[in-house]
């Protein structure tokens, strides 16, 4: 069991996708690429199956193998945070346990939004939820129809249980909400940025902590990162603005961000099918053009910048390509 102490968020967390088969099977081998490539992209942890590991779509016994498995093949080299992501307060309460027990570092969890909660019930529900685990816990929180969980919710959560220990926030001008929330806390409960990093940039000078991106643009956005946080910020918006187009045209959809994602681990060598499973979007000749566009545009990046397209080797890989 993993001790509190021992995770120290300071950059990036990428979502790990959940690789599939022609066949839609999860391909368990690839996952183990997954993690290694992550390792290698020098990010601080990985976390799944989260929205972009496509978890509505996976059985409780994928969903459930897949925290084991990751923890398998992360082999103690990065934590390992295993999402939790459930309405009922008794599933979440169990898989947690699971999770834990699988050696899973740390648990996410997202806010259910299913339906409109006041901050008094959603108090519960993670309070049952912390009180159930020993790892430290994760909230995510997107709620585009209105305001995330305030402040006070954050200090009040983690006075009653220290192991809460970050929260992960999805909206646009969200600084002054991150500094409230370091300041509400003495800095105890960090800050971090998800929405495919897309507003990295304008949040840590507010003092973030760290961001949860997709895993395919992990490394560029790690140079990113260490480059702002040492005050390099010409240095890293340089980066960023290469990277930015092919996440804000992935987000428009979550479905159209598997495909954009996939395909551009594909194309560096990392995966060997870009399967996203049923129900997904039929991309027309426009989209798919436009994604490997922009993905051509991430690769060249990596040329200039003299990062490796697949900086892996295993006997498995495939040589990277790309996708015209």
């Amino acid at each position: 069991m993993a001790e509190m102490n021992e995770i120290h968020v300071n950059g990036i967390i990428p979502i790990i996708p959940t690789p599939f088969t022609a066949e839609e099977r999860v391909d368990w081998p690839s996952l183990g690429r997954l993690v290694d490539f992550a390792f290698a992209a020098g990010v601080c942890a990985v976390c799944l199956p989260a929205f972009a590991s496509e978890f509505y779509k996976l059985s409780e016994r994928e969903r459930l193998r897949l925290v084991a498995e990751a923890v398998h093949d992360s082999v103690g080299r990065i934590p390992v945070f295993a999402q939790v992501n459930f309405v009922s307060a008794t599933q979440a309460v169990e898989t947690a346990v699971e999770v834990q027990e699988a050696g899973a570092s740390a648990i996410a969890a997202a806010v259910p939004r299913m339906f409109a909660f006041g901050e008094r019930d959603l108090f519960l529900y993670f309070d049952r939820l912390l009180s159930a685990i020993d790892i430290p816990l994760l909230i995510q929180d997107f709620n585009p129809s209105g305001s995330t969980v305030s402040a006070r919710f954050v200090s009040e959560l983690h006075r009653a249980h220290p192991h809460f220990k970050w929260i992960k926030l999805e909206e646009p001008m969200m600084s002054s909400r991150v500094t409230e929330i370091l300041d509400a806390t003495a800095g105890e409960v960090g800050v971090l940025e998800g929405w495919g990093g897309m507003y990295m940039l304008d949040l840590i000078p507010a003092g973030i902590c760290g961001v949860m991106p997709g895993l395919a643009v992990s490394d560029l956005l790690a140079v990113v990162f260490k480059l702002a946080t040492a005050g390099d910020m010409a240095g890293a918006y340089k980066i960023f603005e290469s990277v930015l187009p092919q996440i804000v045209f992935s987000l428009q959809h979550m479905e159209l961000f598997h495909h954009a994602e996939k395909r551009l681990l594909l194309a560096r060598g990392i995966l060997q099918e870009a399967v996203v499973r049923q129900l997904t979007l039929k991309l027309d000749k426009h989209i798919e053009d436009r994604i490997s566009f922009l993905n051509g545009q991430i690769l060249d990046l990596l040329d200039r910048l003299g990062l490796p397209l697949n900086p892996i080797h295993t006997p498995t890989s495939t040589e990277p390509h790309r996708i015209r």
